[in-house]
């Protein structure tokens, strides 16, 4: 035999032999007790000619006990695999892919091989992917069909839901390719786009949930709602990937959207996901100290931001004064912040607008979940009424926080008590493809006693209800009502001829209708009407028990009518420019009953100077304040990852909150604009360059501001403004300027993923009369309260695999001013305290670093319970960070003290469940 055939040969024996491993499956056999999976893959490996292909990170924590007697190899990986969310499929060349959530295709249509291939996907997760693919497959006709399709555009409108919830999902970009046309849904999930007719692919992406995209014949305008599914992959590898370029290409400036997977990076103080301590990680956002119940934004004072949750307006966010955020994040579904260009449908404040809204609730199944942690325990919740109609969705927190109240060094807070306790309902309900209706009430209540003597206790309750309708695709509206009430009050019985009961509250009722009209694809209208109705309790101090000499007293209440009429543009010039251009127009209307002191024309606001009163009946119009506000902002494409945007606001607000404290505590004063008291106006203008890297992976932007503040009130020294009858006495108007630049670069996408933000700003004040005597620091400019001029936060987060991942927050920030007393003279034979120039000196300054842990539960799908653990450490390195400095007298001498909140590290743990 020549060496040719005896090759040839045994090169056939070869194929055959390959051949027969690839059309008879080869069989399995071993005992596998506790073993990791990779251990599997090498025994596998070793008794067969199969090669597995596979994410070891993915795999971690999958132990595998099982025993094969000869057993085919897919029915082994069967066994393997149930119950979790992991697919295989192995091709003819004996290699076996390991996939998470939907199994690869191995081969090509059309593939005339007769060999078979295995496939597995687990039970249950194929069902939403087989009518997903079906739905991506389908053409969908929009508009009665035609012969002929007319040239031209039409408006394609809709909802964009969860499939497996069944709620809106918020911020989804629906766009085409071809020309590059696209829209994000809005608070319902709503969306409304304007293409050329004819056949188009419509794609839709939104944060965590997987792309996919709807085949369309468009004839006319019509309606195509659209249900999309959550990525398999995790969030936070994804966090913020399909709304990335609007960072660049949208014309909103200082406009933050916030998702929980995003709070959920930043470690916590008391073990609990946190909406306000997330806000105050971002550039030119922050709060004068851990005890604040406020955010203080752009050299903003507290009273200045619009907080909003489902339409309804939350005058104290926060829990423990300023311990906890009054939002339980379990219900928590979209939040954005406007600190720049701020919409012309918001008004009311001066500084930003917070606009928090709630999931509506799975529509689909019912849900549980919820968290038990060191201090707090939450619950929520929620399912269907009415299937894919009606839903509901509750959740309640409390907290059992007194242990760690007696840890704190300070006596002031380990002698006392505090409790708290929220409870959120929702409903939404879909009447029809034109209309649906939504229903939210919120109530809370806080107690914190001082010393076992003082208690301090305030409650926040408000309800709202919202009804959108769309007229047609290019025309729908919003019409919402709401009510909001916030009451504080201290009561004292140390001592029985002395006990107190003092109380304050603000409420208001209010109404809006929005309209929005999409003119063309480039080209939406925006306008509406909203009006508020304030009732104000300045005050009520009153005995408390019969043995009290304390004399009661009463301030009048006070009343108003604030409204407001806006329209708003905007235009896509060409590909480069985009313009949005507004104008509301506000009202006030400060209403009787009241009694109106008067003055000494000409002379201070004094009362020395006081004259007598008069009376206003009930309804009566006691003094109007109004005018137009301005919103213009414009973005202009440099090229295609970098743009340049301006933008120029103008407000008023009519309400404001007096205090004579260095932080902002529940117990500060509400009050309306009045005869004397005049409305707040400023305006901001603000210039930023913005830049994508890496395909949109790393957003890069800097934003620098101007903004002017009058008529803000500060306190005349000596003067009390609790209980003042005269409190326009004990005020003075102040003018404002704040500048600064905000630096921000973030990285939400991969395994390391954060951002890093600085700030550097100033906030100066001046009194408006600045040769009054009561002007503070001889009517030169000084610092607010709130003044830090640099201010640095890095957040990092690195997920090791998809079960584990830590966080890490590191911060700084320039000392806070005050004024401290520099020495003492006698007057009339009375000690008195002479103080330096207001806001001087500054306190030390401030950082801490914090760190997390999230361990998620194991990768089963069908198990009773999906759960997690957070563990935390708050002030990691145990810094004694001064929240403020006060002195005291003793011995003749004034001694000064640091009082520190945190002042040792804070470890919590806590373990939430879902099922």
């Amino acid at each position: 035999m020549s060496h040719s055939r005896l090759l040839f040969l045994t090169l056939l024996c070869f194929l055959k032999i390959q051949a027969g491993w690839a059309q008879t499956p080869t069989t399995i056999s071993g005992q596998f007790s506790d073993i990791t999976f990779r251990d599997f893959v090498r025994v596998v490996e070793a008794q067969s000619p199969y090669y597995f292909y596979y994410d070891a990170q993915q795999l971690d924590s999958l132990r595998i006990t099982l025993r094969a007697d000869n057993q085919p190899l897919r029915e082994v990986l069967g066994q393997v695999f149930r119950d979790t969310e992991f697919t295989y499929a192995v091709d003819d060349q004996n290699r076996v892919f390991i996939t998470k959530g939907q199994a690869i295709i191995t081969r090509l249509p059309g593939n005339s091989s007769t060999q078979e291939v295995a496939v597995y996907e687990p039970p249950g997760q194929d069902e939403q992917e087989k009518l997903l693919s079906s739905a991506e497959n389908k053409l969908y006709d929009i508009g009665p069909r035609k012969i002929r399709i007319a040239p031209g555009n039409s408006t394609v409108s809709g909802y964009v839901r969860n499939a497996v919830t069944g709620e809106p999902v918020i911020g989804a970009a629906v766009y085409i390719e071809t020309p590059q046309v696209g829209v994000t849904t809005d608070a319902l999930g709503y969306y409304a786009l304007t293409i050329p007719r004819g056949k188009q692919r419509l794609r839709v992406k939104s944060v965590g949930m997987r792309e996919t995209y709807r085949q369309v014949m468009l004839y006319s305008d019509g309606k195509l709602d659209i249900d999309i599914i959550e990525s398999v992959t995790a969030l936070k590898e994804v966090s913020v990937k399909a709304g990335r370029d609007v960072n660049v290409a949208g014309t909103q400036m200082g406009q933050v959207k916030l998702t929980i997977a995003t709070m959920k990076q930043v470690p916590t103080a008391l073990g609990e996901t946190d909406l306000l301590r997330t806000v105050l990680t971002l550039p030119g956002i922050k709060s004068v100290g851990e005890n604040s119940v406020g955010l203080n934004v752009r050299g903003g004072s507290a009273d200045q931001n619009l907080i909003l949750l489902n339409d309804a307006t939350v005058y104290n966010p926060s829990h423990l004064f300023g311990f906890f955020s009054a939002f339980n994040p379990d219900i928590l579904k979209d939040v954005e912040l406007y600190k720049s260009t701020i919409p012309s449908r918001f008004g009311g404040r001066l500084s930003s607008v917070l606009d928090i809204s709630t999931r509506d609730g799975n529509k689909k199944k019912y849900v549980a979940s919820g968290g038990i942690g060191l201090i707090t325990g939450r619950l929520t919740l929620e399912g269907p009424i009415i299937k894919d109609k009606t839903s509901f969705l509750i959740g309640g927190r409390s907290t059992y926080s007194n242990w760690l109240l007696k840890r704190l060094d300070n006596a002031s807070y380990n002698q006392s008590t505090a409790s708290f306790y929220d409870v959120n309902a929702h409903l939404s309900h879909e009447i029809n493809e034109r209309n649906s209706v939504y229903a939210t009430g919120y109530q809370s209540n806080d107690q914190f006693r001082l010393f076992g003597d003082t208690l301090y206790s305030y409650k926040n309750q408000f309800a709202s209800l919202k009804w959108k309708h769309t007229f047609s695709p290019k025309l729908y509206s919003t019409f919402s009502a709401a009510y909001s009430n916030y009451s504080y009050a201290l009561e004292s019985e140390q001592s029985e001829i002395n006990s107190f009961d003092l109380r304050f509250g603000v409420a208001q009722s209010s109404f809006k209708a929005e309209f929005s009209y999409l003119l063309h694809a480039k080209h939406t209208l925006d306008f509406g009407v909203n009006s508020v109705y304030y009732q104000l309790s300045p005050g009520s101090f009153q005995p408390k028990g019969p043995e009290s000499l304390i004399v009661p007293d009463k301030l009048e209440d006070e009343q108003a009518l604030e409204t407001a009429v806006y329209i708003e543009d905007r235009f896509e010039v060409n590909q480069r420019l985009l313009i949005t251009a507004g104008l509301r127009f506000s009202m006030f209307n400060y209403l009787g009953p009241k009694t109106v002191y008067t003055y000494v024309p000409g002379f201070p606001i004094d009362k020395l100077y006081a004259l007598g009163s008069e009376q206003y009946a009930a309804g009566k119009n006691i003094k109007n304040y109004g005018g137009p506000e301005y919103r213009l902002s414009a973005r202009y494409m440099l090229r295609g990852d970098l743009s340049l945007k301006v933008s120029y606001n103008t407000l008023r607000q009519y309400i404001h909150l007096l205090s004579n404290t260095m932080v902002a505590s529940p117990t500060d004063i509400w009050k309306l604009s009045d005869t004397y008291i005049k409305p707040q106006t400023g305006d901001q203008l603000a210039v930023g360059l913005y830049r994508n890297l890496r395909g949109n992976q790393i957003e890069l932007s800097i934003e620098g501001y101007y903004k002017n503040i009058n008529n803000f009130l500060d306190y005349k020294g000596g003067d009390s403004l609790i209980m003042n009858h005269r409190i326009e006495t004990a005020v003075i108007a102040t003018q404002g300027k704040a500048y600064g630049v905000e630096i921000l670069a973030k990285k939400m996408t991969g395994k390391f993923n954060g951002w890093v933000s600085y700030t550097y700003s100033r906030s100066l004040l001046r009194a408006l009369d600045r040769s009054s005597q009561d002007a503070p620091n001889d009517g030169n400019y000084y610092p607010s309260n709130y003044d830090k001029p640099h201010d640095f936060t890095a957040i990092s987060n690195y997920k090791f695999s998809h079960r584990f991942s830590v966080s890490l927050n590191f911060t700084y920030s320039t000392g806070r001013p005050y004024t401290p007393p520099i020495g003492k003279y006698v007057i009339d034979g009375a000690q008195r305290i002479y103080y330096a120039s207001r806001n001087q000196f500054r306190i030390p300054d401030y950082y801490r670093v914090d760190a997390s842990m999230n361990i998620e539960g194991n990768h089963k799908v069908r198990k009773m319970a999906h759960s997690s653990w957070t563990l935390a450490v708050y002030n990691l390195l145990g810094r004694r960070n001064a929240t403020s400095v006060y002195f005291q007298t003793q011995d003749g001498m004034i001694n000064g003290y640091k009082l520190s909140i945190f002042g040792q590290p804070i470890p919590t743990i806590t373990y939430n469940f879902r099922f």
